[in-house]
C-alpha cells in the first residue's frame, strides 16, 4: 500500500502521475477486499467505482466542493481517499465508521445518504444555495442507474435541466441496483451502452486535429458537424431532450479519460450529465461473478470469496416459500417488489410465476399505487418492501389502498433493528405511520411459522388491507406455534408482580428480563401481541398480573408505536395502575450489531429487569 498510505486529501491526489494512479487503484481494491472480508459490508458496488472515485477526488476537492451520493453504499473509496483509512478496521461496527456518508464523520461527506433517487434534488439545492450566497464551489451528484429508476430522480432532473445552475450529474451505470435493473430507463441506457462508437471516434478526431496547427480552433468550429455525427450514431438521450449537456457513455474504469471528461464538465458551467459505464465487483473475481452476493456481504475468505454457511431459515425465505405455495392455489395472487426480489425472498416466485411478479425498480410510491389498481380490479397484490423503504410510500398507503379498503397485503421486511446499516435502514417507524391508516390491520409474527400462517390468512381470508411486519434474519430462540386467526394475544409466562407486554421477536428480550427478575424474587407475566392494530385490549385485560404494574417494550422510535395508546387504554380500564414504556426514544439509531444496540439503548433483558427491580424496591 505504498501509495494509498500517503493519500489523505485532494492535495495528495493531484500530485500523482498516470502510473501512480493506476497503482493506487490496485491498492484500493486490495485494501477493500482485505478489510471488508473482516467486517462485512458493501463490497461489489465499491469495487465498481474505484477509478471513478479516484477521478472525482482528483478533479474536485470534496472538502469544499459538494459530492452528493445516491444511496451511498458506494462511498467506501471516497472515505479511503479522505483520511479515513485507519477507520476501516471498525467499519459499520458500533462506535466505528458508518457504511454510508455521514457529515458528522467528515466535512467531505456533504450529506447523509441511504435511500435512493434523492441526489439530484439535494445537489440542485446546494447549487442554488451557492448562487444565492455568491459562493464558489462545484456540485456533483453521483446517481446510480438503479436510483435512476425512482421517480424522485426525474423530479430533480426535470428542475435541474432548466435551472442554468452549473452542476454535474454523474450517472454511474452498472446495469444493476441490487438485482438487475428493469423498466424503460434501463432499456434506454442499454441502447446507449450498445453504441460506443461515437465517443471513441470523437477522441480519435481530437487527437488528429491536435497534431496540426490551428487544430483546436478547427475542433471547436466543427461542433455542428460533431453533433450531426453523434445523432447519426446515438439517438438523442432523455437527458439532452430535457436540456442537459450529455457526455458519454464512457468507460468508468479508465481513470485518465474520466479525469479529462470531469475537467471538461467542470469548465462548462452548466447542467451536465456524464454517463459512466462501470462493473460491480470489478477487479475481484468472486464479486464479478456474483455481484448480488457481494452487494452486502458478511465476513468472508478473501482468497476464495466463500462466506460462512448458515442453516437458519430467515423470515424473508419463509415469506418467499409461503407466497409460492399460495400462488399455486390462487391465480389472482401477485407480488410486487421495488428492485429487490432477492432481498425480499421473491427469487423463487419470480422463476415460478414471472408474469405475476412485478419488479417496478426503486419506486416504492409507484409500487403501492399500482397495488391499489391491481386490487381494485380483482387481483390480490402482496407488496414486499423493507420497512425503511415503505416510509417513502406513506401517502399511497393512505390514499390509494386504505381509503378504498382494498385487499392488499404489505409484507414489511426488516422491521425493527437491522444492525450495521444504521440510521437510514432501521425499521423503527412503520408501526407509527401504518397505525394512522384507517382499516389497516397490522400483524406481528414472533416466528417464521407464525409468519407463514399470518400470510396465508391475510391472502385467503381477508378482503381489506393487511400489513405483516417481521425482522431481518430468522427466529430468535422462539419456535412459535400454528397461529389461529382469532388469537391476538399470547401468554408466555405468568407472574403476580409485573406484566411485560411486547410483540414480534422482541419477546426474547422480554423473556430474558423475566428470567432475571425471577432470580431476584420478582415474578413477571409476559404477554405478546400478535396484532398491534387494532389493539387487542379486551383480550389483554384478563391476562394481566395481579400487581397493577405494566411494562410495554417496543422496537420503535419514541412515541411512534403503540405505547401511548396502550398506556391510555390501561389507565382507563385500570385506574391507578402504573405503566412504564421502553423503546428507542425520540432519536435516530446508530449502526452496530443488534444485540449491542439493544444494550446501548436499554431495550435488552438486563436493562428492563434492572428498571423493574428499581421500581419494585421503591414501592415495597
Amino acid at each position: 500500500m505504498a501509495i494509498l498510505e500517503k493519500i489523505h486529501s485532494h492535495q495528495d491526489l493531484v500530485q500523482l502521475n498516470i502510473e501512480e494512479r493506476a497503482v493506487l487503484c490496485r491498492e484500493i481494491r486490495d485494501f477493500l477486499v482485505s478489510r471488508v472480508s473482516r467486517t462485512g459490508g458493501h463490497l461489489a458496488s465499491n469495487l465498481g467505482v474505484v477509478e471513478l472515485s479516484v477521478a472525482i477526488e482528483t478533479v474536485f476537492d470534496t472538502g469544499i466542493d459538494r459530492l452528493v451520493f445516491d444511496v451511498g453504499h458506494q462511498s467506501y473509496v471516497h472515505k479511503l481517499l479522505t483520511d479515513r483509512q485507519a477507520d476501516f478496521d471498525a467499519l459499520r461496527q458500533f462506535g466505528g465508521m458508518a457504511g454510508f456518508p455521514k457529515p458528522s464523520e467528515s466535512d467531505t461527506d456533504s450529506f447523509v445518504a441511504g435511500h435512493a433517487s434523492s441526489s439530484v434534488s439535494i445537489a440542485l439545492g446546494m447549487a442554488r444555495a451557492r448562487t444565492a450566497q455568491k459562493q464558489d464551489y462545484h456540485v456533483i451528484a453521483l446517481l446510480g442507474d438503479g436510483a435512476a429508476t425512482g421517480g424522485m430522480a426525474y423530479e430533480g432532473l426535470n428542475d435541474a435541466s432548466v435551472s442554468e445552475e452549473p452542476m454535474i450529474v454523474i450517472l454511474n451505470d452498472n446495469a444493476m441496483s441490487i438485482d438487475r435493473n428493469v423498466g424503460g430507463m434501463a432499456y434506454h441506457l442499454r441502447n446507449l451502452r450498445a453504441k460506443p462508437k461515437y465517443l471513441g471516434m470523437k477522441a480519435r478526431y481530437k487527437r488528429m486535429l491536435d497534431r496540426i496547427p490551428g487544430g483546436n480552433f478547427l475542433y471547436r468550429a466543427s461542433k455542428s458537424t460533431k453533433n450531426w455525427v453523434r445523432r447519426m450514431l446515438i439517438p438523442s438521450t432523455i437527458f439532452e431532450s430535457m436540456g442537459f449537456t450529455y457526455l458519454g457513455p464512457v468507460d468508468g474504469h479508465d481513470t485518465e479519460l474520466l479525469i479529462e471528461l470531469l475537467q471538461n464538465a467542470k469548465a462548462l458551467k452548466e447542467p451536465v450529465v456524464l454517463h459512466v459505464l462501470t462493473h460491480k465487483g470489478h477487479g475481484y473475481k468472486p464479486a464479478e461473478e456474483n455481484p448480488r452476493k457481494f452487494h452486502g456481504v458478511g465476513k468472508f475468505d478473501p482468497q476464495s470469496g466463500k462466506t460462512a454457511a448458515s442453516d437458519q431459515v430467515t423470515f424473508s425465505e419463509t415469506f418467499g416459500k409461503t407466497i409460492c405455495e399460495l400462488a399455486e392455489k390462487n391465480q389472482k395472487l401477485c407480488a410486487i417488489t421495488a428492485a429487490m426480489p432477492g432481498g425480499t425472498g421473491l427469487l423463487d416466485f419470480m422463476k415460478a410465476y414471472p408474469k405475476r411478479l412485478y419488479d417496478v425498480g426503486i419506486a416504492e410510491e409507484h409500487a403501492v399505487s399500482m397495488a391499489g389498481g391491481l386490487a381494485k380490479q380483482g387481483m390480490i397484490p402482496v407488496v414486499a418492501l423493507y420497512s425503511t423503504f415503505l416510509q417513502r410510500s406513506y401517502d399511497m398507503v393512505l390514499q390509494d389502498v386504505c381509503m378504498l379498503g382494498l385487499h392488499t397485503v404489505f409484507a414489511v421486511d426488516r422491521a425493527g433493528l437491522v444492525g450495521e446499516d444504521g440510521e437510514t435502514h432501521h425499521g423503527i417507524f412503520d408501526v407509527g405511520f401504518l397505525r394512522q391508516a384507517p382499516g389497516l390491520k397490522i400483524l406481528c409474527p414472533g416466528s417464521c411459522l407464525e409468519l407463514s400462517h399470518m400470510l396465508s390468512w391475510a391472502v385467503c381470508q381477508q378482503n381489506g388491507p393487511v400489513a405483516i411486519r417481521y425482522p431481518r434474519g430468522g427466529d430468535r430462540d422462539y419456535s412459535g406455534s400454528a397461529w389461529q386467526e382469532d388469537q391476538r394475544v399470547c401468554c408466555h409466562r405468568t407472574g403476580r408482580d409485573v406484566t411485560i407486554i411486547t410483540y414480534g421477536t422482541l419477546l426474547q428480550n422480554a423473556m430474558e428480563g423475566a428470567d432475571l427478575l425471577s432470580q431476584n424474587g420478582i415474578e413477571a407475566t409476559v404477554l405478546r401481541l400478535l396484532a398491534v392494530e387494532p389493539l387487542p385490549i379486551d383480550e389483554l385485560i384478563p391476562l394481566l398480573s395481579e400487581n397493577r404494574y405494566y411494562v410495554i417494550m417496543e422496537e420503535v422510535a419514541g412515541n411512534s408505536g403503540i405505547g401511548e395508546s396502550l398506556a391510555c387504554a390501561l389507565y382507563e380500564r385500570i385506574p391507578g395502575c402504573r405503566v412504564d414504556r421502553f423503546d428507542f426514544g425520540h432519536q435516530y439509531i446508530t449502526h452496530g450489531s443488534i444485540q449491542t444496540l439493544y444494550s446501548y439503548y436499554h431495550l435488552d433483558g438486563r436493562s428492563v429487569a434492572d428498571r423493574i427491580m428499581e421500581v419494585h424496591s421503591c414501592e415495597n
